[in-house]
C-alpha cells in the first residue's frame, strides 16, 4: 500500500514532543505526493503544521486502531514502533492498573510502588499448568513457562531479571522463587522451599540498601539455581553473588543509607541479648549517618531483624552463630567511630587514644588486643629484601586503612553467610535439572560514574548480546518451522563494545597492568586508554574538558566514567597486619574463620603504594614472601571470570527475560513518566525486540483465526467449501495486492507491519456500511410500524364509539321489557301464595287424621305379638332346664369314670415310657391303625352325607308349614281390625274438629301479635341498616389492621426464624467443615508420619550417615552424640534435617500414645456404663428370659458362673499368699494389718478347699454325662424310627414302596427332631435363668463377705486371724453345699423334663400321622413319576456308587444334611478364623476389583465385613473385633492411597464405607437408629459391644474418601473446564478472533488443537453420574458431590476469566451464559437442581451478565451494584477494567465509570471483598445422612466368585 492510501483524512499519527516524548494527532486532510507538511489537529483541539524532512521524506508514525490498544503482547500491535509501545504500556498501567505486559519473549514489569493483591497462592494455582499465552501477563506465567519447559524438554532454564535500581528486580525474583517453591514443593517434607524463600530476607538485610532511586536496592548481583529431582520437586538451591558494593559500608551519598542490617541492629539495641554490643541509635555512628536519613517510611527495622533471625534459624544457623554475626556488625560500627588524632603539626603520623570507648568495645567484641589494633591502624609495615620497616601513616591514610579493613570485614562476612546459605540449601538427593533466577543490576548512568557503574554496564552489554542472539534465533526457528522464505534480519551487534572492554589490551587489561605498576595511577591509566583506543575504536571517546575521564558508547546510552578511584577499587587493598590480628582472635572463632580463607585478597604492605622521598629503600631481585603472591587477581579480572562463567551457564539453559521498568523517580504509585520509561525501554532491549519483530512478519494468524475475524470481507466466490486455508488465500489475494506483505505458512499467515491495521480498517468500513444499511431498514420499519399503529388506533376509536351508542339503545329496550316482566311476576306471586296456603292447610289436616288411625292399629298389633312371644319363651325355658339337669348328671358320671381310667393308663404309660422298647410296641401296627382310621373317616363321611340330605328335606317341609301358618294368621288379624278401626276413626274425627277450632282461634291471636311485632322489627331493622355501613367500615378497618399486624408479625417471625436457622446452619456447616478439616489434617499428618518413617528407613541404608535409626530414642541419642563431636562450624546442616525429622517422629508417637490412653480410659468408662445398663436390663427382661433362651446362652452363663467361682478362688489364694508372706494389708482406715501369725490355720483351709473342689468336679462330670446321654438319645431314636418303619439300610436298593415310606419317615423324623430341639432349648433357658439368679445371689454374698472382712480387719490381730479363717471356711462350705444342691436339682429336673417331653412328642406324632395321611396320597403319584428317573440314574451310576464305601456315603449324606440345616437356620453371621483374617481383608478389600462385583448386590463387601463383625460380637470376642476393625481401616486406606486418582475405585469404596457405617448404626441397638428396623432386624442387633467409636472412625474415613473422590473428579475435569467453558465456540459465529501476540506462539503450547468442548464436560458428568448410581450411593451424597464439582467449575472458569483480558467481552459473556444454561439443563435432567449446585455458579452467571449489560451511565452502575451480589468488589472492578471491545462500534469502560462503581460499593462488608480469585481448593462440609437398609443379613447370598469358602456361615 502506498503512503497516500494510509495517510488519509482522519488518520491518527504520532508526532515527537519534548515533554511527553510522543503526542497523538489527527490528519486534517489527506497526504499527497510532494506535500512538504501535514495539517494536524492535536487531541486538545490545537491545529498545527508538521513539516516533512525533504531528505528522508519520513512521515509520522501511524497510530494503531483503538481495538488494539491495551493488548497483552506488544508484538500483537499492527504498527510496531516506539510510540505504539509506549502508549500501550501507559494505557495498561494507568487505566487498567496492569503492571505486566508481554513484548515477544520479554515480560515488561512496571513498578507500581504499591502492594498489589496479585501474588497470593490462589493466583499461583490459577497460573499453574496454564499455557503462557492463555493468561494475562504475570511473573507467575513466565515462571510456569520455565517450569513446564524444564519438565517437558528436560533442559535447564533461566530467568534473567534486569532493570534499573528501584525498578522491582528483587521483588520479581522473590515472587518467581515463591512460585517455584509452591508449585515444585519439596521431597519428603524437608521444607527446602521454605529455606529457599528464607534466604530472601537474609540477602536483603545484608545486601540491600536505600538509594535515591529505591528504598530497597540490591547492591549486588545474584544467580540462584533451584535444583529439581526427576519428579521435579525441589531438592535444593545454590546461590552465586557478583560485585558487592563494599564502598557503601564506609560511605553513603546524601539521602542514602548503608546496608539494612546496620539499621536493623541499631533499632533493636534495646533487646536484652544485644546489651553486650553497646550500640545505640544509627544516628550516633559514622558509617550509618553520612546520608542524614536513617529511616525509611513504612519500614519497621525491628520487625525486619526478627524476620532475618527467623530466617537464620530456619537455615540452620544457630543462635550462637547469629550473635557472632551481630557482634562483627557492631564491631564495624564501632570501628567507624574510632577517633584518629594527628601526632604532629605536619600530619605525617597519627595515633588512637587507648581510652577511646569505641576502641575498647571493638577489641572486646572481636577478641583482640586493643593496643595492637590501635597500633596497626595507624602504622604500616614495609618489607624489603634485607629489612622490614614500620612506617607511621597520616590521619587520612589511617582513615583509608580503617575503612578498607571495615569493607574487607563486611565482604568476608557476606561471603561466609552466602556459603552457609548454600550449605543449608544444598541438595539432599541427586539433582536432575535446575532453574536459575538471575537478579542483576540494570544499565546505570549517573552524574559521576565510577568503577562499579563500569562493571555493571559491562555485564549488561554481555547480557544484551545474549538476548539479541536468542531473539534472532527464535524468529529464525519460527520461519523455518512454518517453511516460509526469510532473509537475514539486520540487528544491532554490540560485540565491538564488548571487545573494547574485555579483549586483549582492552580497558580491563590496561587497568590490571596499571595496578601492577609500582607507581601506577589513575591519570597514567587514562593516558594509556587515550593512546590505545581513541583512534582504533568507535565506541571509545575522550571528553573535551577532562583528561581524567573517558566515554563509552554503550548499546543503551553514552556514559562518561571518571578515572579517579578505579585503581584503588580494582586492587581492593587491605594491609596484612590488621588481618593477622583478627586471625588471632581469642573470643570469636567466627572472626578467625573469616580471615583464614585462602582466597582473601590480602595484598602486601607495599601493594601499589609509592614511598616517600625521605625513605631510602632498595629493591632487589629477590621475591617477597609467598603469601603476597597468592593474591594477584584483581576485582576486575575476578568479575570478568565470573561473568564468563555466568554466560556459559545462561547459554546452556533456555532463557526467559523479565525487564523491570521504573515509572517515575519520585516513587509515586501509579504515576507514569513517559521520558523515564522510554529511556529504560531503550536501555533494556525491549525496543530492539520490537525492531527485530517489525523487520520480519510480526503479525501472525492461524487460518481459523483469520477466517473467524475477517469473514465479513470474504466474497462468495472466494469461499471454497470447508477448505478454510484456500479461502483465506483467495481472500488475501483479493484484499492485499502486494504479495510481499504477507506469507502463507503451514498453519499460520504471516503479515508485515501495518497489514493487520489495514485489514481492520477494511473490516471497520465494511461493518460501517452494514450498519448504515441496517439503520436504513430499521428506520423504515419503525415508520411503517408507527403508521400502522395510528391507523389501527383510529379504527379502534370508531368501533368503540359506535358500540357505546348501540349499547345505550339496547339498555333502554331491556329496561322496558324488564318492567313488564316484573309486573307479571308480581301478580302471579300474590295469587300463588293464597293457593299454596289453602293447599298446605288441607294436606296438614289429612295427615293428622291418617296418622291417628295408623297409630291405633299399630298399638294393638304390638300388644298381641308380645303376649305370644312371652308364652313361647316361658315354655322353652321350662323344657331346656329339665333337659340340662339330666345331661349334666350324665356328663359328670362319665367324667368321673373316664378320669379314673385315664389315671390308670397314665401310670402304665409312665412306666412304659422309661424303656426304649416302648417305641417299638407303641408304633407297631401303625399301618393297620392308619387303614382303620381311614375306613372310619370314610364311614363318617358317608353318614355325614346322608344326614345332610335328611336335613335338607326336613328344612323344606318346615318352610312350607311356616308359610301356611303365616297366611292364616294374617287373615284372622285383618278381620278383627276392620270393625274396630271404623269406631276409632269416628271418635278421632270429633276430637280433630274441636282441636281445629281451637287452632283457628289461636291463629288469629298469633297473627295480631305477629303483625305488631313485625312492625317493631321493621323499625329496628331500618335503624340497624342505617348503622350497618358504619359497623362494616369499622369492622373492615379493624380486620385490615389485624391482618396487617398479623402479616407483619408473621413476616417478622419468619425473618427471625429464617435468620436464626440460617445462623444455626452456618454454624453447623462451619463446625462440620472445621471437623472435616481436622480429619484432613490428621490424614495429612498420618501421611507425613509414614513419609518420615520411610525417610528413616532410607537413611539406615546410607552408610555416610553412620547412625543407627532403629528406634527414635537411639536415633535421638546418636544425633546428639554426633552433634557434640562435630566441630562448631562443621557439618551441622547434615544432622539438622535428620534431628528435626526424629523430633517430629517422637512428637507424633507421643501424641498417638496419649490418644491411645484417652481411648482406653473411654473404653473403661463405657464398659462400666455397659455393666450398669446390663444389670438394669436383666431385671426388666425376666419375662422374656423365661420364655426362651438359646443353648449357647445357657452354656455361656454356666461358664460365667465357673469364672466367678474361679475369681473367688483366686481371691482366697491371694489372701493366703498375703498370710504366708507375712505382708501387711491396709484397710479403709489406713492401718496396716499383719497376717504372719496365722500360718498354723492354713492346713485346715487348704483341706476344705480341696474337698469342695473335688465335690464340684464330680458334680460337673455328672451333669456333662447326663447331657451327653440326652444328646446320644436323639440318633438312637432316629435309628429306632427307621427300624420301626422298615426302611432299607444304606447302600442297598429301594423300590417304590420303600421310597414312599422313607419320605414319610423323614418328614416325621424332622418334625420330631424340631420338637425335641424346642423343648431342649426351653429347658436350657430355664436353667440359665436359674443360674443368673444364683449368680446375683453369689455377688451379694461376695459383697457381704467383703464387708465382714473389712470389719474383721478392724479387730485385734489374733481375733482377725480366727475370724477370717472361720469366715472363709464357712463361705466355701456353703458354696459347695449350694452347688451340690443346685446340681442335684438340675439333674432330677432335667430327667423328669426329658421323660415328659418324649411322652408328649409321641402323642403329637400320632396326631401328625393322621393329618399327613392325605398328603401321602398326593405324593404317591409324584413318586411314581420320579421312580422311573431314579431307576435310570441308579442303573447308570451303579458302578460309581459301588466304588464308594458305605462309611463314605454315610458321611457324605450327613454332611449334606448338616449343610441344609445350616442354610435353613442361617443367622446372618460369618465366622472368620484368626489365621484367615488377612486372607479376608485381601480378598474383600485389597485385591477386589469393582468390576467383578458390578452385577451383584451393591455394598456386598460392606455386608460381608459387617457379618464378620456380628459374629465377633456374638462370641463376645473383643480382641477379634478390634483386630478386624483395624485391618479393615488400614486396608481401605491402602486401597485409597494406591488408587488416589481412580474415580471408579474411590466411588466404590465410598459407597461400601457408607454402607458399613450405616449398618453399624442401624444394628447398634440404639432406639433412634433402629426405629425403621423390622422385628427380624432388631433381633440381629449387637448384643455385647458398643461400636460408637468405630462408627466415628468410619465416618472420618468416609470424609477422607469423599475428599479424595473430589480431588480425583477435579483432576478429571480440570483440563476440560477452560477449554469447554471459555474457549469453545458453542454458539457459532458469535465470537471473533483477535490478533495474537508472540506468547500465543510459545513453545510450551501443544501443536495439537484443543479438542475439549462443553460436550466433553457433560460426557464426563454422565460418566460420574453412571458410576455413582452403579454403586448406589446415597442420593443426598451424590448431590453434595456434584455441588462441589460445579463449585470447582464455576471457580476455575471465573478465575480464568479474571486473568484473561481477551475473554472479557460481550460475545464471550453470551457464550458463558449459554454454557451455564446447558449445565443447568443437565442438572434438571438428572434431578439435581435442588442440590445447591446452581447456587455455586451464581458468581459466574453474574460475571457473564456484567459483560453483557450497559456500562455508561450512573443508572447502569447502580444496576450493576444491585445485580452483582455474589461477586466481590475486586472482581467487579477487575472485569470492568479488563472489558475489551471486539470491534470499533463498542466502547471501552471509562475510568470514571469504574470509580463510580467503586464508590457505590463502599457500603459492602469489607470481609472478603478484596479477594480477587475464587478459592477453588475450598471444600464444602460433607454430611452422610443415615439411610437404613431393608435387607436382612440372613437373606444375603455370597457368590462363589468371591472365593470366600473359608468363611463359615453361622
Amino acid at each position: 500500500m502506498s503512503a497516500t492510501e494510509l495517510y488519509t483524512k482522519g488518520t491518527r499519527v504520532w508526532i515527537p514532543d519534548s515533554e511527553e516524548v510522543w503526542k497523538s494527532a489527527e490528519l486534517m486532510k489527506s497526504y499527497k505526493e510532494g506535500d512538504k507538511c501535514l495539517s494536524l489537529r492535536l487531541e486538545d483541539g490545537t491545529e498545527m503544521e508538521n513539516p516533512i524532512d525533504p531528505k528522508t521524506n519520513q512521515l509520522p508514525f501511524l497510530r494503531n486502531p483503538d481495538i488494539l490498544v491495551g493488548e497483552n503482547d506488544l508484538t500483537a500491535l499492527s504498527y510496531l514502533h516506539e510510540p505504539a509501545v509506549l502508549h500501550n504500556l501507559k494505557v495498561r498501567f494507568l487505566e487498567y492498573n496492569t503492571i505486566y505486559t508481554y513484548c515477544g519473549i520479554v515480560l515488561v514489569a512496571i513498578n507500581p510502588y504499591e502492594q498489589l493483591n496479585i501474588y497470593g497462592e490462589d493466583i499461583i494455582y490459577a497460573y499453574s499448568g496454564q499455557n503462557m499465552g492463555d493468561m494475562d501477563p504475570h511473573i507467575f506465567a513466565v515462571a510456569e513457562e520455565a517450569y513446564k519447559q524444564m519438565a517437558r524438554d528436560e533442559k535447564n532454564q533461566s530467568l534473567i531479571i534486569s532493570g534499573e535500581s528501584g525498578a522491582g528486580k528483587t521483588v520479581s525474583a522473590k515472587y518467581a522463587m515463591r512460585y517455584f517453591a509452591t508449585v515444585g514443593g519439596s521431597v519428603n517434607d524437608t521444607n527446602v522451599e521454605e529455606k529457599v524463600l528464607a534466604s530472601n530476607p537474609i540477602m536483603e538485610s545484608i545486601g540491600n540498601a536505600k538509594t535515591t532511586r529505591n528504598d530497597n536496592s540490591s547492591r549486588f548481583g545474584k544467580y540462584i539455581e533451584i535444583g529439581f529431582n526427576h519428579k521435579y520437586h525441589i531438592t535444593g538451591a545454590h546461590m552465586r553473588t557478583y560485585l558487592l558494593e563494599k564502598s557503601r559500608v564506609v560511605f553513603q551519598a546524601e539521602e542514602e543509607r548503608n546496608y539494612h542490617i546496620f539499621y536493623q541492629l541499631c533499632a533493636s539495641a534495646s533487646l536484652p541479648e544485644f546489651s553486650a554490643l553497646a550500640i545505640s541509635s544509627a544516628g550516633h555512628f559514622h558509617y550509618t549517618n553520612q546520608g542524614h536519613d536513617i529511616f525509611i517510611e513504612g519500614t519497621d527495622d525491628v520487625a525486619d531483624l526478627e524476620k532475618t533471625r527467623n530466617a537464620f534459624s530456619l537455615l540452620g544457623i544457630r543462635g550462637s552463630h547469629q550473635m557472632e554475626i551481630f557482634r562483627i556488625v557492631a564491631a564495624i560500627l564501632h570501628m567507624g567511630n574510632i577517633e584518629l588524632k594527628s601526632s604532629d603539626r605536619e600530619g605525617d603520623s597519627c595515633f588512637i587514644d587507648q581510652n577511646d570507648k569505641h576502641l575498647i568495645l571493638l577489641s572486646k567484641l572481636l577478641g583482640v588486643e586493643k593496643t595492637q589494633i590501635a597500633h596497626w591502624l595507624c602504622h604500616r609495615k614495609l618489607v624489603t629484601v634485607n629489612e622490614t620497616y614500620i612506617k607511621p601513616m597520616s590521619k587520612q591514610q589511617a582513615t583509608n586503612s580503617r575503612d578498607a579493613l571495615a569493607k574487607h570485614m563486611y565482604g568476608q562476612l557476606f561471603k561466609w553467610i552466602v556459603n552457609r546459605i548454600n550449605k543449608a540449601l544444598s541438595a539432599s538427593s541427586k539433582q536432575h535439572a535446575f532453574i536459575g533466577v538471575l537478579d542483576i543490576y540494570g544499565f546505570e548512568t549517573f552524574e559521576v560514574n565510577s568503577f562499579e557503574q563500569f562493571c555493571i554496564n559491562y555485564a549488561n552489554e554481555k547480557l544484551q548480546q545474549q538476548f539479541n542472539m536468542h531473539v534472532f534465533k527464535l524468529e529464525q526457528e519460527e520461519y523455518m518451522k512454518e517453511e516460509i522464505p526469510w532473509t537475514l534480519i539486520d540487528f544491532y551487534d554490540n560485540q565491538p563494545c564488548i571487545n573494547l572492554i574485555e579483549a586483549k589490551l582492552g580497558i580491563l587489561d590496561l587497568l590490571d597492568e596499571e595496578c601492577k605498576m609500582p607507581k601506577g595511577s589513575d591519570k597514567s591509566w587514562a593516558q594509556k586508554l587515550y593512546g590505545r583506543h581513541l583512534q582504533s575504536s568507535q565506541h571509545f571517546k575522550k571528553p573535551r574538558m577532562s583528561n581524567s575521564s573517558f566515554i563509552i558508547l554503550h548499546f543503551a546510552d553514552t556514559v562518561q566514567y571518571e578515572c579517579e578511584g578505579f585503581l584503588e577499587k580494582n586492587r581492593d587493598t587491605v594491609y596484612e597486619e590488621p588481618i593477622n590480628i583478627l586471625k588471632a582472635s581469642k573470643k570469636s572463632e567466627l572472626v578467625a574463620e573469616l580471615f583464614h580463607d585462602k582466597e582473601s585478597a590480602v595484598l602486601s604492605a607495599s601493594g601499589g603504594r609509592s614511598f616517600p622521598a625521605k625513605m631510602n629503600l632498595r629493591f632487589s631481585k629477590k621475591s617477597l614472601p609467598a603469601t603476597n603472591k597468592e593474591h594477584k587477581k584483581t576485582v576486575g579480572s575476578q568479575f570478568r571470570d565470573s561473568l564468563h562463567l555466568l554466560m556459559e551457564t545462561l547459554n546452556s539453559t533456555t532463557p526467559h527475560y523479565v525487564r523491570c521498568i521504573k515509572p517515575n523517580d519520585q516513587k509515586q504509585n501509579f504515576r507514569f513518566d513517559s521520558l523515564r520509561a522510554v529511556q529504560q525501554l531503550r536501555a533494556c532491549g525491549v525496543l530492539e525486540t520490537i525492531r527485530i519483530s517489525a523487520a520480519g512478519f510480526p503479525s501472525r494468524w492461524t487460518y481459523q483465526e483469520f477466517f473467524s475475524r475477517y469473514r465479513v470481507l470474504m466474497r462468495k466466490e472466494d469461499i471454497s467449501g470447508n477448505d478454510k486455508e484456500q479461502t483465506c488465500k483467495s481472500t488475501l489475494e483479493y484484499l492485499i495486492k502486494d504479495p510481499d506483505k504477507y506469507q502463507f505458512g503451514k498453519t499460520k499467515i504471516f503479515f508485515r507491519a501495518g497489514q493487520v491495521a489495514y485489514l481492520e480498517k477494511l473490516r471497520a468500513t465494511k461493518l460501517f456500511e452494514a450498519c448504515i444499511m441496517i439503520q436504513k431498514v430499521m428506520k423504515g420499519w419503525s415508520q411503517r410500524r408507527r403508521y400502522l399503529q395510528l391507523r389501527s388506533s383510529v379504527i379502534t376509536l370508531q368501533k368503540c364509539i359506535r358500540g357505546v351508542l348501540a349499547r345505550r339503545l339496547a339498555e333502554h329496550l331491556r329496561r322496558s321489557r324488564a318492567a313488564v316482566i316484573i309486573q307479571k311476576q308480581y301478580r302471579m306471586l300474590v295469587v300463588r301464595r293464597l293457593y299454596c296456603l289453602i293447599l298446605e292447610a288441607t294436606i296438614t289436616l289429612q295427615a293428622y287424621v291418617r296418622g291417628m288411625f295408623a297409630r291405633h292399629r299399630y298399638h294393638q298389633m304390638v300388644e298381641e305379638q308380645k303376649a305370644i312371644v312371652i308364652q313361647k319363651y316361658v315354655r322353652g325355658w321350662l323344657t331346656r332346664s329339665a333337659f340340662l339337669h339330666v345331661r349334666n348328671t350324665v356328663v359328670y358320671l362319665q367324667c368321673c369314670f373316664r378320669r379314673m381310667q385315664a389315671r390308670r393308663e397314665l401310670k402304665t404309660l409312665k412306666i412304659e415310657a422309661r424303656s426304649v422298647e416302648h417305641y417299638k410296641q407303641l408304633n407297631k401296627g401303625m399301618e393297620i391303625k392308619l387303614m382303620q382310621l381311614q375306613q372310619k373317616l370314610d364311614e363318617q363321611a358317608k353318614e355325614k352325607k346322608n344326614l345332610l340330605e335328611k336335613l335338607a328335606s326336613l328344612n323344606a317341609l318346615y318352610s312350607a308349614e311356616v308359610e301356611k301358618l303365616k297366611n292364616e294368621v294374617e287373615k284372622e288379624r285383618g278381620q278383627k281390625t276392620e270393625s274396630s278401626c271404623i269406631i276409632l276413626a269416628k271418635e278421632e274425627l270429633k276430637q280433630l274438629r274441636g282441636e281445629l277450632e281451637k287452632s283457628h282461634v289461636e291463629r288469629r291471636k298469633i297473627e295480631e301479635t305477629s303483625s305488631q311485632e313485625t312492625g317493631n322489627l321493621k323499625e329496628k331493622i331500618t335503624e340497624l341498616q342505617r348503622e350497618l355501613p358504619k359497623i362494616k367500615e369499622e369492622n373492615r378497618a379493624l380486620n385490615q389492621k389485624l391482618q396487617d399486624q398479623t402479616k407483619n408479625m408473621e413476616d417478622w417471625l419468619a425473618q427471625k426464624v429464617a435468620a436464626e436457622s440460617k445462623k444455626l446452619m452456618a454454624e453447623l456447616e462451619e463446625e462440620r467443615g472445621r471437623y472435616q478439616n481436622l480429619v484432613n489434617e490428621y490424614s495429612r499428618l498420618e501421611q507425613r508420619y509414614e513419609n518420615l518413617e520411610e525417610e528413616i528407613t532410607f537413611s539406615k541404608q546410607i552408610p555416610r550417615l553412620r547412625r543407627n535409626l532403629s528406634t527414635p530414642s537411639s536415633l535421638f541419642s546418636d544425633s546428639t552424640d554426633q552433634l557434640s563431636n562435630i566441630s562448631e562450624y562443621g557439618d551441622f546442616e547434615e544432622t539438622a534435617s535428620c534431628t528435626d525429622s526424629v523430633q517430629e517422629l517422637d512428637f507424633i508417637k507421643t501424641t498417638t500414645e496419649s490418644e491411645l490412653l484417652q481411648l482406653q480410659k473411654r473404653v473403661h468408662h463405657l464398659e462400666w456404663e455397659k455393666r450398669n445398663l446390663q444389670a438394669e436390663l436383666e431385671s426388666k427382661a425376666q419375662l422374656n428370659e423365661a420364655k426362651g433362651f438359646s443353648s449357647e446362652s445357657v452354656y455361656g452363663n454356666y461358664k460365667d458362673l465357673e469364672n466367678e467361682n474361679r475369681k473367688l478362688k483366686r481371691e482366697v489364694d491371694r489372701l493366703q499368699n498375703i498370710i504366708v508372706g507375712g505382708t501387711t494389708l491396709k484397710v479403709a482406715d489406713g492401718e496396716p494389718t499383719n497376717f504372719s501369725t496365722s500360718k498354723p490355720l492354713l492346713n485346715q483351709l487348704s483341706f476344705v478347699k480341696e474337698e469342695s473342689k473335688k465335690q464340684h468336679e464330680g458334680q460337673c462330670i455328672q451333669v456333662q454325662a447326663d447331657n451327653t446321654e440326652i444328646n446320644h438319645s436323639v440318633p438312637k431314636r432316629k435309628e429306632g424310627m427307621s427300624n420301626l418303619f422298615g426302611l432299607a439300610k444304606e447302600g442297598s436298593r429301594m423300590n417304590e414302596e420303600d421310597l414312599r415310606y422313607a419320605y414319610d419317615a423323614v418328614r416325621i423324623a424332622n418334625r420330631l427332631l424340631e420338637n425335641q430341639l424346642c423343648e431342649h432349648q426351653r429347658q436350657r433357658d430355664e436353667e440359665a435363668y436359674k443360674f443368673q439368679i444364683e449368680i446375683r445371689a453369689l455377688k451379694d454374698e461376695i459383697d457381704k463377705q467383703q464387708q465382714t472382712l473389712v470389719q474383721a480387719l478392724q479387730l485385734p490381730s489374733e481375733a482377725q486371724v480366727d475370724f477370717g479363717l472361720h469366715q472363709q471356711i464357712s463361705r466355701l462350705t456353703k458354696e459347695n453345699l449350694d452347688l451340690m444342691e443346685q446340681l442335684e436339682t438340675q439333674v432330677d429336673f432335667g430327667l423328669h423334663q426329658q421323660i415328659s417331653r418324649l411322652t408328649k412328642e409321641n402323642l403329637d406324632l400320632m396326631e401328625q400321622l393322621e393329618t399327613q395321611d392325605k398328603n401321602v396320597r398326593k405324593l404317591k403319584k409324584q413318586l411314581k413319576v420320579y421312580m422311573k428317573k431314579v431307576q435310570d440314574l441308579t442303573v447308570n451310576g451303579v458302578t460309581i456308587v459301588s466304588d464308594k464305601s458305605p462309611d463314605l456315603l454315610q458321611r457324605e449324606s450327613r454332611r449334606k444334611l448338616s449343610l441344609q440345616q445350616k442354610d435353613s437356620t442361617f443367622q446372618g453371621m460369618l465366622e472368620c478364623k484368626k489365621e484367615d483374617e488377612a486372607r479376608l481383608v485381601r480378598t474383600v478389600i485389597t485385591e477386589l476389583n469393582p468390576e467383578s462385583v458390578s452385577g451383584l448386590l451393591p455394598g456386598l463387601p460392606a455386608y460381608i465385613l459387617f457379618m464378620c463383625f456380628r459374629y465377633a460380637d456374638h462370641t463376645n470376642d473383643q480382641q477379634k473385633v478390634s483386630s478386624l476393625f483395624a485391618s479393615t481401616i488400614d486396608a481401605i486406606k491402602k486401597v485409597i492411597k494406591r488408587n488416589s486418582n481412580n474415580f471408579n475405585m474411590l466411588a466404590f469404596w465410598l459407597s461400601n464405607t457408607c454402607r458399613l457405617m450405616h449398618c453399624l448404626k442401624q444394628y447398634s441397638g440404639d432406639e433412634d437408629s433402629s426405629k425403621l428396623n423390622t422385628p427380624e432386624q432388631k433381633e440381629q442387633c449387637f448384643k455385647n459391644f458398643d461400636l460408637t467409636n468405630h462408627f466415628r472412625v468410619f465416618n472420618d474415613l468416609a470424609i477422607q474418601i469423599y475428599r479424595q473422590l473430589i480431588r480425583a473428579a477435579e483432576s478429571e475435569v480440570q483440563q476440560m473446564i477452560v477449554a469447554g467453558m471459555l474457549e469453545c465456540e458453542t454458539i457459532q459465529g458469535l465470537s471473533h478472533g483477535m490478533p495474537a501476540g508472540f506468547r500465543k506462539r510459545s513453545t510450551s503450547m501443544s501443536e495439537k488443537e484443543n479438542t475439549f468442548t462443553l460436550d466433553s464436560i457433560l460426557q464426563q458428568f454422565n460418566s460420574f453420574w453412571e458410576i455413582l448410581n452403579r454403586y448406589q450411593l446415597d442420593p443426598d451424597l451424590i448431590k453434595q458431590i456434584f455441588r462441589q464439582v460445579f463449585y470447582i467449575i464455576g471457580g476455575v472458569t471465573l478465575n480464568n476469566l479474571l486473568l484473561r483480558k481477551d475473554k472479557c467481552s460481550w460475545s464471550n459473556g453470551v457464550q458463558i451464559r449459554f454454557n451455564v444454561s446447558q449445565l443447568e439443563e443437565w442438572l434438571r435432567g438428572k434431578q439435581l437442581h435442588q442440590s445447591g449446585a446452581l447456587e455455586t455458579l451464581a458468581p459466574l452467571i453474574q460475571a457473564a451478565q456484567l459483560l453483557q449489560v450497559k456500562k455508561k451511565s450512573d443508572e447502569d452502575a447502580e444496576a450493576i451494584c444491585s445485580m452483582c451480589t455474589s461477586l466481590t468488589v475486586s472482581q467487579i472492578v477487575k472485569i470492568l477494567s479488563l472489558y475489551t471491545p471486539q470491534n470499533d462500534f463498542e466502547e471501552r469502560v471509562t475510568v470514571n465509570f469504574i470509580s463510580y462503581v467503586q464508590n457505590q460499593m463502599k457500603g459492602r462488608g469489607k470481609e472478603g471483598q478484596r479477594q480477587l480469585l475464587v478459592d477453588t481448593k475450598h471444600l464444602f462440609p460433607v454430611s452422610f445422612p443415615f439411610i437404613p437398609s431393608s435387607l436382612r443379613m440372613d437373606k444375603i447370598q455370597i457368590p462363589e466368585s468371591l472365593r470366600l469358602s473359608f468363611l463359615n456361615r453361622v
